[in-house]
């Protein structure tokens, strides 16, 4: 499988391809479908985060607005007063920190307190200027497909393919360089049907054209739910980490998931596995 050296901000990298890399998913709201109002005081939000990381995280991924479908859209200013305590008590622990978010603004104060990665669910269409952000600061950039308030492709890979371009020729022109970059299919997002998720995962191959590094984030989404008939978000985590080994055989990079135990040991028999086989 293809490695990459993901170039991320304050002198920081990972290598990617080689082993799973898993980002743990923590909300700072009160409001996201998976686990909403769980850790949204910051001294929740920093115990959970230990725990993510003493349970194999690599990456922790901190929200302070839910993207949630029917998710209430807040100010920059109340996304950065729940996130930012939570990134500086942080930063001081050695791990590697991302900010979801699609505001400018919100990225630069993270970066600025110590956050290395920028996760953008608007892949950079909605402020165009967080790509200038990351090319300025250095910091590494997570571009999603997301199928809000656009027309779609049917199929499912031109869609994919049509988004992300946009999304990389916004990068490219803000000066963010190729080591920066990876790409996210955003399962779960605008795309409405079991069906839809299932058919991107088991083309899933065909997004290397692209030419980066790949994410995922199946995690506990509802596409799970409908197919494992696991009405609770909370009960997916069986069936998001059956996603994750099938990502992971089909080359995908980066995991993002809420249930950190339970992806790693999935994770890591994939990564044996694929090992023994390319010694064979």
């Amino acid at each position: 499988m293809k490695s990459w050296h993901w170039r991320l901000a304050h002198g920081r990298g990972i290598e990617l391809g080689t082993a799973s890399v898993i980002m743990g998913i923590l909300n700072v709201t009160p409001d996201s479908f998976a686990d909403g109002g769980r850790y949204d005081r910051p001294e929740e939000a920093i115990d959970r985060a230990r725990r993510m990381v003493a349970e194999g995280a690599a990456i922790v991924d901190i929200g302070g607005e839910s993207t949630r479908p029917g998710g209430v859209a807040i100010s920059a200013a109340e996304e950065q007063a729940r996130i930012l305590p939570v990134i500086e008590a942080l930063a001081g622990d050695g791990v590697i920190l991302s900010v979801d978010t699609y505001r400018a603004e919100t990225a630069r104060l993270a970066v600025e307190h110590g956050v290395h990665i920028i996760n953008d669910v608007w892949g950079a269409q909605r402020d165009p200027q967080i790509a200038a952000v990351a090319a300025e600061t250095g910091a590494g950039l997570i571009l999603m497909h997301t199928g809000r308030e656009r027309q779609k492709d049917p199929d499912v890979i031109a869609d994919q393919f049509s988004f992300l371009r946009r999304s990389l020729e916004i990068a490219r022109k803000a000066g963010v360089a190729d080591e920066a970059i990876v790409l996210d299919p955003g399962f779960g997002f605008a795309k409405e049907t079991p069906e839809e998720n299932m058919e991107l995962i088991a083309r899933f191959e065909e997004l290397h054209g692209l030419g980066y590094p790949l994410a995922v984030g199946t995690s506990r989404k509802r596409f799970v739910g409908r197919v494992t008939g696991r009405e609770a978000p909370a009960e997916r985590a069986i069936g998001t980490a059956a996603t994750s080994a099938i990502l992971r055989l089909k080359g995908a990079a980066v995991f993002r998931v809420h249930d950190i135990a339970a992806n790693r040991d999935a994770l890591e028999m994939t990564d044996a596995v694929m090992a023994f086989a390319g010694k064979r």
